[in-house]
């Protein structure tokens, strides 16, 4: 599915038209199958018995914008997900699975793998379905310019990047790796971190978290979300 800005661009109705469609994401076209976001938010908030309010007083957002949100009126930005994520204590695939069966083994062909969309970029989970502790394995598309937010990401264990095609900047307490094809990294997560894809193509890289503690929630501090997962 385009990304809001690339359907915008490449449907051209009356201003007016568009302007609605800006404004509400909910004209915006889906697969059959999409997963609210919205509606797993409303139901995680739901399970944990929290009201609105409360939940917006924890995670520090406005609860105007938790209604957008939760009514699909907005998609939520990568620092909006990463505070939703922290405060419910929840992973980000909590997010968009709707099926919980734990599995032993994850057999996938290309082209099958749940398919996750961030802000300006794909995320494929290579484990879908296994219980989250451990290594969590994920292919992530980055859009030209992708990045990871203005604030450093900081987790336990380590991460490990490889770079599969374009290139991806990595800054780890403050110093800065160029990865290109072919380029890897490896780091203890603790240190502040953040990513960028510099090109003006996207850019694809193998990424390997590996938090210590499985309450951490790696991923969600790395990424967004709005999920659809592939046929």
């Amino acid at each position: 599915m385009a990304d809001k800005t690339h359907y915008l661009k490449n449907n051209q109705p009356a201003q007016a038209n568009k302007r609605a469609r800006m404004e509400d994401p909910g004209s915006m076209p889906k697969p059959d199958d999409a997963i609210s976001v919205g509606q797993r938010l409303r139901k995680i908030r739901g399970q944990r018995g929290l009201s609105m309010r409360t939940l917006a007083e924890m995670s520090g957002l406005n609860i105007n914008t938790l209604s957008l949100i939760e009514n699909e009126r907005t998609s939520p930005s990568v620092s909006t997900l990463q505070q939703l994520a922290q405060s419910l204590h929840v992973s980000i695939t909590e997010f968009f699975q709707t099926n919980h069966e734990s599995k032993e083994l994850v057999y996938q062909k290309q082209g099958h793998r749940p398919l996750v969309l961030f802000e300006h970029s794909t995320m494929e989970d290579l484990a879908a379905g296994m219980p989250h502790f451990g290594a969590e394995p994920l292919i992530v598309t980055l859009n030209p310019g992708a990045d990871s937010g203005k604030s450093p990401i900081v987790h336990t264990g380590r991460e490990f990047v490889y770079c599969i095609e374009g290139h991806v900047n990595y800054t780890v307490n403050n110093q800065g790796y160029l990865l290109g094809a072919g380029d890897s990294l490896v780091f203890e997560a603790y240190l502040p971190h953040q990513w960028k894809n510099p090109d003006r193509t996207s850019s694809r890289i193998l990424l390997m978290l590996c938090p210590m503690d499985v309450r951490d929630n790696a991923t969600e501090r790395h990424f967004l979300i709005q999920a659809y997962p592939t046929p």
